[in-house]
């Protein structure tokens, strides 16, 4: 259970720590964001965050800023305290080492060699452990990691564009571009925290996109994989989503084969209901270290995710335009044909974004997530 009585000092504190592990979003994964505020007699002396895979853990560089001043002091972290040796030595024993007297935690971490034995060292040390401060605004931080872990999947977003009645290209396939300048910069900053970029064959064969991350040369990010949905392979004729820029894996059936002299990562993945297994796509994005992945297809594929019941998230950039009836529409295949079957959407956000109005809406059962 989570410990009660937290302060106000308290929750202002974690509040920091997980804009301070925000900071991670694009370059951590697949490790979660971590946030880390030390705080002795009132005062902040150290702060630190997860900055990327492989390097110290947010403890460390909070530890690191305070010195001695650690000593008797409160740490504040987003996620427990690891209690294994990976890439780096267990924070719960640097804690230990800098003599911190309490920790507070927002939430236990579902990673197998951590859950709860993070907290167990530091008791049976001595340490003051209260967890469970605000931990809903610390799972929906790292949302992706622990849907990888507990639901033996990633986190999937679907993203979308269209106008105000509802269409995202015209008859002949021509999408660009509905959404403003400011929308598309503001996709960049979904795709980069993103492990995966997903799209199907239509997609490439029609727009030939790169489904890279472009941000301003300063900002760091570990490029998302980029993931085609084909069947038969036919999209290999398609070279730009398979350049040198990020790592491009190729779903398809089982007996596809490859051009001679193609060389890309690829997967077979077993038929259900007409076309390629959805859920098996994730689980095997899944034991690829995927935590979120962002789905940037057409109406049938965005369509079929949907029908399957794996949409987390739809995040829609509504344009002020009209493309009219024969312009293609958001979704393809839902098979609904009365009202009682309609398809329940919760708003979780909406926001303007330039000229547009970005909406990120969820299954209403999965709308307090």
């Amino acid at each position: 259970m989570s410990a009660p009585g937290f302060s106000v000092a308290d929750h202002a504190h974690m509040a920091r720590a997980l804009r301070l592990a925000e900071r991670g979003a694009w370059t951590t994964r697949p490790n979660p964001m971590v946030g880390c505020v030390l705080v002795r007699d009132g005062e902040v002396v150290g702060e630190g965050w997860h900055q990327r895979k492989g390097g110290p853990h947010a403890e460390v560089f909070a530890l690191r800023a305070a010195g001695d001043r650690a000593r008797g002091a409160t740490a504040y972290v987003t996620l427990e305290p690891c209690a294994h040796t990976g890439s780096t030595g267990p924070c719960a024993d640097a804690l230990l080492e800098a003599g911190v007297a309490r920790v507070v935690a927002a939430m236990r971490d579902p990673f197998p060699q951590v859950d709860g034995a993070g907290f167990e060292r530091l008791r049976a040390a001595g340490v003051e452990v209260g967890w469970g401060l605000m931990e809903v605004q610390a799972r929906a931080l790292n949302r992706g990691y622990l849907s990888r872990l507990e639901r033996g999947r990633p986190w999937l977003r679907v993203k979308l564009a269209c106008s105000l009645d509802g269409r995202t290209a015209m008859a002949d396939g021509d999408s660009k571009w509905i959404s403003g300048p400011a929308s598309r910069a503001d996709v960049m900053r979904w795709r980069a925290r993103s492990g995966a970029i997903l799209t199907g064959r239509g997609t490439v064969l029609a727009d030939d996109p790169a489904l890279t991350v472009r941000l301003a040369p300063e900002a760091p990010c570990v490029p998302p994989l980029r993931v085609v949905l084909d069947a038969g392979l036919a999209s290999l004729a398609r070279e730009r989503v398979r350049d040198a820029s990020a790592p491009t894996l190729y779903l398809h059936a089982e007996g596809a084969v490859l051009p001679d002299g193609v060389v890309v990562d690829h997967a077979a993945l077993p038929c259900r209901d007409g076309g390629l297994d959805l859920h098996a796509a994730l689980a095997l994005l899944a034991a690829r270290g995927i935590g979120e992945v962002q789905v940037e297809a057409g109406p049938v594929l965005s369509g079929a995710w949907l029908r399957a019941g794996l949409v987390d998230e739809l995040l829609l950039y509504m344009a002020p335009v009209l493309l009219g009836e024969r312009a293609r529409p958001l979704f393809d295949g839902l098979g609904i044909d009365a009202m009682t079957d309609r398809f329940g959407l919760r708003v979780v956000e909406t926001r303007r974004i330039g000229d547009d109005l970005r909406w990120r809406l969820r299954p209403a059962a999965e709308a307090s997530a």
